[in-house]
């Protein structure tokens, strides 16, 4: 046998068994992972290898933004018609080819499909927490230093004033990214 044809044997039986390890033999846990199916982490383990982010982060967002409930059909309580696991807006829906009415009827696990779709054109990009949580909530945030402002004033303010800690009228990039740390940590606890 020729010493290509060895070296491509090797490769991939090495990557079967970084398959059979991650998926199998070590189950990664995540946090809040105890709050939602296998299938549900299966997915968005295989999201964060793809996109080159950490799943922890992606669970810590969704946890901020279906306020602990993972829920594909949970509403935005300020009325801005975001639905579900990342507060898919109405028009973010249609240009990934659904509507939030077509979301709120999905199961959880089905609808990462569009979680997956939506973070895609960030990918490579997103290695901090804070940087996934701006893809979702302001993306021109992405890479920014944490005082990079947010909102400071108008509708936007007025949909995301909880996210204003020190209530001086401008949120920050630190500041909305605070509330999605401490989902991650309170995470912690739900760790499977």
């Amino acid at each position: 046998m020729d010493t290509q044809r060895v070296i491509e044997l090797l490769k991939a039986a090495l990557a079967e068994l970084e398959v059979k390890q991650d998926t199998v033999e070590n189950p990664i846990t995540l946090v809040w992972g105890s709050k939602v199916s296998q299938v549900f982490k299966d997915r968005i383990i295989w999201t964060a290898n793809d996109l080159g982010m950490d799943p922890n982060h992606i669970m810590a967002c969704i946890a901020f933004e279906s306020a602990e409930t993972f829920s594909a059909s949970i509403k935005n309580a300020a009325g801005s018609g975001a639905t579900g696991l990342i507060q898919f807006m109405p028009k973010t829906a249609k240009d990934l080819g659904t509507s939030v009415t077509a979301l709120a009827k999905m199961t959880p696990e089905d609808q990462i499909k569009y979680v997956y779709r939506y973070f895609l054109p960030y990918k490579g990009r997103l290695k901090t927490l804070e940087d996934v949580y701006m893809a979702i909530l302001w993306p021109r945030a992405i890479g920014k230093p944490a005082t990079f402002p947010l909102f400071t004033g108008g509708v936007a303010y007025r949909q995301n004033a909880g996210l204003d800690t020190n209530k001086d009228g401008i949120v920050t990039k630190y500041e909305a990214a605070k509330k999605v740390r401490e989902k991650f940590e309170r995470g912690m606890n739900f760790r499977g």
